[in-house]
């Protein structure tokens, strides 16, 4: 792992409880619970850690390039030092990041606003930079003596939660810079940006043949471009040949586009190739209407599909969420028994404490809070899956996540009911 051995950091003072709240309620937020949830290997310390942050027994929160600190108390007064380590980002990374970044002027502007856009997470890894923690990026050490996430580093990570929602540039001083430093880098790159645009100035035509160096050097191969190309227009104005849809020619020239650059991407080992198998014709149509086509090549996938539009529109949000995943736990109910019924009842117990937990009802692999319009799905892997009602129908509300807790916030920040007992964090 990446150390930092520089003097940048910024200490937080103690948070209050957070009793009644949840640890997050911004998207990059829960992904980085997600990353905590998916990593820890006991939910029973997960449950422990939520207990002690919202108790507050979490110190001063220390944040350094690739170090979170801070001294947690349990309920009998004892102290310990926890720490949790993520991987600080390579100056190359650095440089793609921010030279991706200062192209898109919204980039720079969210950030500025506190707010981290889910397209510049999407950029920034399309140029090999994974901003956000994933599975076992989040490395706990604890005085304790825990050799996993114990309840310490867990209430150190759901405080974080809190401070990333307040400031996505706590994330970015944990991946390696501060804020000055990342915006003096916008800045420095936005002027040569301008100055590029504006053009060298030109050379006489005698003094470059007296040089006698007339012709310049070969440039070096083009690299990734930042986003697929655009094909061109097929509307000419005359009528196409019979059998000829203009709309779905370019809709799917649009998507063959967005696969070459995926596949550049990967000779040039900017993107670990997708080893899944392929995809079945249903799933691929979902795939395509996921790709916002015009309304009438919507229509014709709706229609293709047999889901129709608001079928479609439904498996469009899974498979946004989840891919194939997602769109199984969609089409698919099943019954859960045995073993995998011991260990959703499991989950569930260690969720929440006792007087929190709310009123479930199952049936099959689905859970429905009683007296909301909210759901838990049990996928076959083990992961919950959130849905809401909306107009009769039950939709997708976000990513899946190992812990059903989270998985509810999710869906409870989609409903928008923020009065659901037992939404965790």
């Amino acid at each position: 792992m990446t150390r930092y051995d520089g003097d940048t950091e910024r200490t937080f003072a103690a948070l209050p409880p957070a009793h009644g709240r949840g640890f997050a309620q911004t998207w990059w937020g829960l992904a980085w619970l997600r990353a905590l949830e998916d990593t820890a290997l006991d939910s029973a310390q997960l449950k422990a850690g939520r207990r002690l942050a919202r108790a507050g027994a979490v110190g001063a929160v220390s944040v350094r390039p690739g170090r979170l600190t801070a001294v947690v108390q349990d309920r009998d007064g004892t102290a310990h030092r926890a720490d949790v380590l993520l991987e600080t980002l390579s100056p190359g990374q650095w440089d793609r990041l921010l030279d991706m970044t200062v192209e898109r002027a919204g980039h720079v502007a969210a950030l500025l606003d506190r707010e981290m856009p889910p397209h510049l997470v999407e950029d920034a890894a399309a140029a090999g930079v994974e901003l956000l923690p994933g599975l076992g990026d989040l490395e706990p050490e604890c005085d304790c003596g825990t050799w996993d996430h114990c309840g310490h580093t867990a209430a150190l990570c759901y405080q974080v939660a809190r401070l990333l929602d307040q400031d996505p540039f706590v994330l970015l001083l944990m991946r390696g810079r501060d804020e000055a430093a990342v915006l003096e880098g916008l800045q420095t790159r936005g002027g040569a940006s301008a100055a590029e645009r504006s053009g060298p100035e030109g050379v006489d035509a005698v003094e470059a043949y007296t040089a006698g160096d007339i012709l310049p050097p070969l440039p070096g191969l083009p690299g990734l471009p930042d986003e697929p190309g655009a094909p061109p227009s097929l509307d000419t104005g005359t009528p196409p040949a019979p059998g000829i849809d203009p709309a779905a020619l370019e809709f799917l020239a649009a998507r063959t586009a967005v696969q070459a650059h995926r596949l550049l991407a990967e000779a040039l080992g900017e993107q670990r190739p997708d080893s899944a198998p392929e995809l079945t014709v249903a799933q691929d149509v979902v795939r395509l209407a996921a790709g916002e086509p015009a309304r009438e090549v919507a229509d014709r996938l709706a229609d293709g599909s047999g889901r129709g539009r608001e079928g479609l529109a439904a498996a469009v949000l899974a498979w946004r969420h989840g891919g194939r995943a997602g769109l199984s736990v969609l089409d698919e109910e099943w019954r859960v028994a045995g073993e995998a019924l011991a260990r959703a009842r499991a989950a569930l117990d260690s969720a929440w404490d006792p007087d929190e937990r709310p009123e479930l009802r199952a049936r099959s692999n689905r859970w429905t809070v009683v007296g909301a319009p909210i759901q838990l799905r049990l996928g076959r892997d083990g992961r919950w899956w959130p849905y809401r009602k909306e107009r009769g129908r039950w939709l997708p509300a976000g990513r899946a996540a190992q812990d059903p807790a989270t998985a509810l916030t999710s869906a409870r920040l989609a409903a928008g009911d923020g009065a659901v007992p037992g939404s965790g964090h």
